[in-house]
């Protein structure tokens, strides 16, 4: 079997090397970018265009390519048959996002949104406490990711990046969308949004930096989330709280607390020893190929990555507008 992916960069090589770990497929590379000699020559195969690549037959593909293009790289794969595995974001605009989903419908194909945050031990970890009901009714939560773009891809200039072009479909929003993704997941849908966004450190970019963001979800509970490009070091946390205690997971400590009040003292159900940030992208891959050959629903379908678009993109115009915006399911 042929896999195809599109697009050459950090992401695009992180899964093109999670296939040839874990699968036999053979890969068909479509980018313009010279072919490197420490790639597989016997499994990897280099092509420059996608019809070029479709010409190999793939089962699957991979749409790795810069944000603003994944929806018309992702009709043109779905037309000719494939499964698609999207990287986030869906797209910097909804324009033919129904088309697509209109084409994975008619053909019934697999589709996965790449955010791997969903397949974190501690994120998942939280996502059954709360089925569990474990702290009572969720009230409110808090989600931040604070990052240092330059810091990402050392050996490129970061402010060429596509996180860095709002033209590419960058921006802190669309770049950092993980977390509004997996609170999503946690909380459903999202009525209405309010954000400060904009561009506000020194970094020598023209996108957005920062976002603040104030969510109500359809079941009122309130979301705070913060998202930068420019913090040091990396962090990221989510605390969230209920009637009945309090959960809590940050990046530094990989461990998820709650907080027992009746106790009165935190507990921790998981700690992750010696955390390696590469399973979580092998568990998402392994997820993708199991729901292909079995042609079943993925955990995050394209569906879903319309949905947490539609809250990005209303976070984007809450800003501009300076007011409250109310998202349509």
């Amino acid at each position: 079997m042929n896999a195809l992916v599109i697009g050459y960069g950090s992401i695009g090589k992180r899964h093109i090397q999670n296939l040839l770990s874990i699968s036999d497929y053979e890969i068909i590379i479509c980018t313009k970018q010279k072919k490197p000699k420490s790639i597989n020559k016997k499994r990897c195969t280099f092509v420059k265009t996608l019809q070029e690549g479709l010409l190999h037959n793939p089962t699957i593909a991979f749409v790795t390519n810069v944000s603003s293009e994944h929806t018309q790289t992702s009709m043109l794969l779905t037309n000719a048959g494939c499964h698609v595995f999207i990287e986030k974001p869906l797209s910097n605009s909804l324009k033919n996002t129904g088309k697509l989903l209109d084409i994975v419908k008619r053909e019934k194909l697999v589709t996965l949104m790449g955010c791997n945050l969903r397949f974190h031990s501690c994120i998942k970890k939280i996502k059954l406490l709360l089925e569990q009901k474990t702290i009572g009714k969720i009230i409110s939560v808090k989600s931040e990711c604070g990052t240092y773009l330059p810091e990402w891809h050392p050996e490129e200039n970061y402010s060429k990046s596509y996180a860095a072009r709002d033209d590419l479909g960058g921006g802190v929003v669309l770049t950092c969308i993980h977390e509004l993704d997996y609170l999503y997941w946690f909380f459903g849908e999202i009525k209405e949004v309010f954000s400060i966004t904009g561009k506000f450190s020194d970094l020598k970019i023209k996108s957005s930096d920062l976002s603040a963001i104030i969510l109500k979800f359809k079941n009122n509970i309130i979301g705070e989330v913060h998202l930068d490009y420019f913090q040091r070091p990396e962090f990221r946390s989510c605390k969230i709280i209920g009637t009945k205690g309090t959960i809590y997971w940050d990046s530094v400590n990989n461990e998820v607390k709650i907080f027992d009040i009746k106790k009165k003292k935190w507990i921790i159900p998981l700690k992750v020893k010696n955390y390696d940030k590469n399973k979580q992208y092998l568990d998402e891959l392994l997820h993708f190929l199991k729901c292909v050959k079995k042609k079943e629903k993925s955990i995050n379908d394209l569906t879903q990555g319309i949905e947490t678009l539609k809250i990005a993109l209303s976070t984007i115009k809450s800003s501009k507008e300076k007011k409250l915006i109310k998202i349509n399911s």
